[in-house]
């Protein structure tokens, strides 16, 4: 059993989203979204001086196995187009246009 695992998305100041999960229940912990992607849609010092990024939590368990946490995660992505890369951060599952 698993800590409380959780499935967030963050929303940066673009109104970009990057959802991501934790499976150790660390309230610092932010994702691992692919910088270059992020520095590209802030490629300025001004762009960067005041940034705030939201945190969402949209499903958690205490109870969840990692591949259940994985796989809601992947639909989450998918639900919320995070995967596009007009709307969000995430990479994978890879995005494909209707």
């Amino acid at each position: 059993m698993l800590a409380w695992a959780t499935i967030y998305m963050i929303t940066w100041p673009n109104g970009k989203i990057y959802i991501g999960s934790d499976l150790t229940d660390t309230v610092s912990y932010f994702g691992s979204p692919d910088r270059t992607f992020i520095e590209n849609d802030f490629p300025d010092r001004d762009s960067r001086r005041s940034i705030v990024i939201r945190k969402d939590i949209l499903w958690e368990s205490q109870v969840a196995s990692v591949s259940e946490v994985r796989r809601r995660g992947a639909a989450f992505i998918c639900e919320f187009g995070a995967d596009n890369p007009a709307i969000g951060y995430n990479r994978c599952p890879k995005f494909r246009a209707s």
